[in-house]
């Protein structure tokens, strides 16, 4: 006799029913040989016995365990939460579940997440590095344990793995020609850390376009900030101690603006008349401020992760699929 709550094993069902084990399984997967009375009798039984499947041996025979993994910088940035909710929709079409872990840009901790899920056998990770990552032996790695990854948003410069970016150049290139447009003459960038492949991308996208508009190119202004408050705070002294400072300035993404929009404010200048900012990003906190930057460049978060989800869905399905980089072009939004 069965104790309240105990689930039921499928020999138990079998013997209940005086039929096989090997029928009672067929039954309970709809099994087109098993015919639809029996197969609703063993599901009925089933359920009154409190049956749940033994996830263990299902993964054991289909080598998945149906999970899939997402490490990035952080959990908490708007960025990244439009992000986890396109996974989280991909997944679900797929019955996946998803396990999260943030690096919080150490690269020994980042180094631990992927163990561990290495560990418990995750069928594929998606990934945004940390801005301190340079050691990337953990693709290779990870490649011979035949768990596919596939990289979104902050991205390896490797050519032979799956990635999804933003084309930063097509944002950066709008928004030097909308600060040119309005007269300014001094446009600054505030950039983030060299080790970050997106630093350098943004670097040369302002360098291209301000000698496209023909605007004097003085390296002083380009500013690097590890993105920190205290970065981003010695960054815009930098600025103001300028013989001639900028009027306008580009900055590495939102939280970089919120700082130096703050000293400048302490400084007494007035946003959007004295100084100007653009910024990536386009979090959706702007439009709760009455002094917004002028404009803000959108790197389409929620359509990155969900192209990279699923390249890695179909990388999970069919190992041999060939690689994907995918681009999606950068967009100012005034």
């Amino acid at each position: 006799m069965n104790k309240v709550n105990k689930p039921a094993t499928i020999k138990e069902i079998a013997k209940k029913l005086k039929i096989s084990p090997s029928t009672v399984s067929r039954a309970l997967n709809d099994h087109p040989s098993i015919g639809l009375v029996t197969t609703m009798r063993v599901k009925k039984m089933a359920e009154e016995l409190n049956y749940e499947p033994n996830q263990t041996a299902i993964f054991f025979k289909q080598r998945k365990t149906f999970t899939i993994a997402v490490i990035l910088p952080s959990l908490s940035e708007p960025f990244f939460s439009f992000a986890i909710s396109e996974i989280e929709n991909v997944a679900s079409e797929h019955r996946y579940t998803v396990l999260m872990g943030q690096s919080l840009d150490d690269p020994d901790r980042e180094e631990q997440i992927l163990k561990t899920f290495k560990n418990h056998r995750v069928d594929g990770i998606l990934m945004s590095i940390g801005k301190k990552t340079t050691n990337l032996e953990f693709i290779e790695k990870l490649g011979a344990s035949d768990i596919p990854v596939v990289f979104f948003d902050c991205v390896p410069s490797l050519p032979h793995i799956n990635k999804v970016q933003s084309d930063l150049s097509t944002g950066m290139n709008e928004a030097v020609d909308a600060f040119v447009a309005c007269g300014h003459k001094i446009i600054a960038l505030v950039n983030g850390p060299k080790t970050l492949p997106a630093s350098e991308d943004r670097k040369v996208a302002y360098l291209s376009a301000m000698k496209r508009n023909g605007m004097d190119i003085v390296d002083k202004n380009i500013i690097e900030t590890d993105l920190s408050t205290e970065g981003n705070e010695s960054a815009m002294e930098s600025i103001f101690a300028m013989p001639e400072r900028p009027s306008a300035i580009i900055s590495f993404n939102d939280f970089v603006t919120l700082d130096l929009m703050k000293a400048a404010r302490q400084k007494g200048l007035v946003l959007n008349q004295d100084i100007f900012f653009i910024s990536y990003a386009n979090y959706p906190l702007w439009q709760y401020m009455e002094n917004p930057p002028m404009g803000r460049i959108e790197q389409f978060p929620g359509m990155q992760a969900r192209k990279a989800a699923e390249i890695l869905f179909d990388r999970i399905d069919n190992p041999e699929a060939p690689n994907q980089q995918i681009v999606f072009k950068s967009r100012l939004v005034m």
